[in-house]
């Protein structure tokens, strides 16, 4: 089963890097491919030909085309990124703006409802995040991303759930307890993705 995993962080040193690197070892021999959208230089910037490709339902910049290409050969996409603002980087969100548009992730039907594309694959959502399980769980932050990613964006595209990993405390401490978490995550998306 091919997988691609798409991280977004501007340290290729950070361990959101580490943690997607990881998969890719851990997936092995399986096909993967590591996308480093930043290393990449993918531009996030929703501009004028991206509102025309919304609505006409094609038509897509090269750059959007190729990634549409990558997600195309993969049955599992796997999203690893560091918690900015209690929700992805503006370099993912973008990504999922210009790429999962109008006539590839979804459709308008004559009635105008959504016609539902990506069945085909399951997305993993791994975020990497600063603060520990119980200010989310306080806060419901956790809550309201998968609200927002897995409804929003997964739900509304007709992919299909994968697991969603998240390593909290990034930031602390105690080297030991990040590398338990991130160990926890790798496992949890490799037995899902090898289900």
């Amino acid at each position: 089963m091919p997988t691609l995993i798409v991280t977004t962080h501007p340290d290729g040193d950070s361990l959101t890097r580490y943690l997607a690197d990881r998969l890719a070892e851990v997936l092995t021999p399986d096909a993967v491919e590591v996308a480093d959208l930043a290393a990449e230089g993918f531009d996030p910037r929703y501009l004028l030909s991206d509102r025309h490709t919304y609505r006409v339902g094609g038509d897509y910049t090269p750059d959007v085309a190729r990634e549409q290409d990558r997600l195309d050969r993969a049955t599992d996409l796997v999203l690893v990124f560091p918690v900015y603002w209690w929700s992805m980087p503006a370099l993912l969100k973008g990504w999922f703006d210009r790429v999962f548009v109008n006539g590839w992730a979804f459709g308008v039907d004559a009635d105008g409802g959504i016609v539902r594309k990506l069945d085909r694959l399951r997305i993993h959502v791994v975020p990497v995040a600063g603060d520990d399980a119980g200010v989310y769980d306080r806060h419901g932050y956790e809550q309201a991303m998968r609200t927002q990613i897995e409804h929003g964006i997964v739900d509304f595209c007709g992919a299909r759930r994968g697991v969603t990993a998240y390593v909290h405390d990034s930031e602390g401490e105690d080297a030991d307890a990040r590398t338990r978490a991130v160990e926890a995550a790798v496992a949890a998306v490799v037995e899902a993705i090898r289900a």
